[in-house]
């Protein structure tokens, strides 16, 4: 049989077959003997051992689109990467951080504020304009008072999602909203450092309708740039790209160089600050890597 791994606990993986039923199932030891272990998310073929108790074994694992580590899961359409508008304050270059490491595995992203709520328009305005130039969605909800949750869930239909993001920001509020049934445990926000409790202990997909998942994932406080140089981090940024070839040296970092197009588009607010000095930190933090 055909099915889809949507949890994954303590070597017994949960598969959606084809007819709609969950099977507890056991991955083959050749999966292990050939280092390879199985994913939320996986496309699987397996067989039905106990037909009472509905469980079975995985014999094969199809290959994967892409496959992320934190969480660990696979074909994945898109992230959902919630911070809050305020309280806490987002952590800018956490995010670009994430967006850098999604964008190098090639799944897109949509931002989402949540608590707009107890911001003013001048705060969701400065926002935007941030990520304006890089082509980047970017959405708004109040989880508190039920706003923007339809948009959210119009951007969901038909696609497998990772719901990411800092502890505290909402992000198991917004599940219970966009699916009651799934019951997530929401943690209290410490008022001494602002961040919400661990609530999420393991990776699944949650079944929102057909073809829709959603997966809830543990929170993070910060994001590591592994296998990447400083040389390519500019490829990252998309609001650079319109200035591609522009810059005095085709080799120009946008740090230090002189006729530099990027810099140039930054003076005259065509590129937003928050960005490129995060840029500049990130590039500054590389360097200093390779040096080592």
């Amino acid at each position: 049989m055909l099915g889809k791994i949507i949890k994954g606990v303590a070597g017994a993986y949960t598969v959606t077959a084809e007819n709609e039923e969950n099977y507890i199932c056991k991955a083959k030891g050749i999966f292990r003997k050939n280092g390879v272990t199985p994913l939320v998310g996986d496309r699987v073929e397996f067989e039905i051992t106990d037909p009472a108790d509905f469980e079975g074994n995985i014999l094969k694992i199809y290959e994967r689109r892409n496959e992320l580590i934190r969480p660990a899961c696979s074909n994945i359409d898109q992230v959902l990467l919630v911070f809050a508008a305020a309280d806490p304050e987002p952590n800018y270059n956490l995010l670009d951080r994430f967006l850098i490491l999604m964008m190098k595995q090639s799944v897109s992203v949509i931002v989402c504020f949540n608590k707009r709520d107890i911001v003013d328009n001048d705060r969701i305005t400065t926002i935007i304009e941030n990520y304006k130039a890089s082509g980047i969605k970017v959405l708004f909800t109040s989880v508190l008072f039920n706003e923007g949750i339809e948009e959210i869930r119009k951007e969901l239909k038909g696609k497998t999602t990772i719901l990411a993001g800092p502890s505290g920001v909402g992000k198991s509020s917004m599940m219970n909203l966009l699916f009651p049934d799934a019951g997530m445990e929401i943690g209290e926000l410490s008022e001494k450092i602002k961040r919400g409790k661990q609530t999420t202990r393991h990776t699944e997909l949650i079944r929102i309708e057909e073809d829709t998942y959603l997966c809830d994932s543990p929170g993070f406080s910060s994001v590591y740039l592994s296998d990447m140089s400083s040389k390519e981090l500019k490829e990252f940024f998309p609001e650079f790209n319109a200035y591609s070839g522009k810059c005095r040296f085709l080799s120009c970092n946008h740090i230090n160089e002189p006729d530099c197009a990027v810099k140039e588009a930054l003076a005259c607010g065509k590129i937003s600050k928050s960005r490129y000095d995060n840029y500049c930190l990130l590039y500054e933090e590389l360097k200093l890597r390779e040096k080592r």
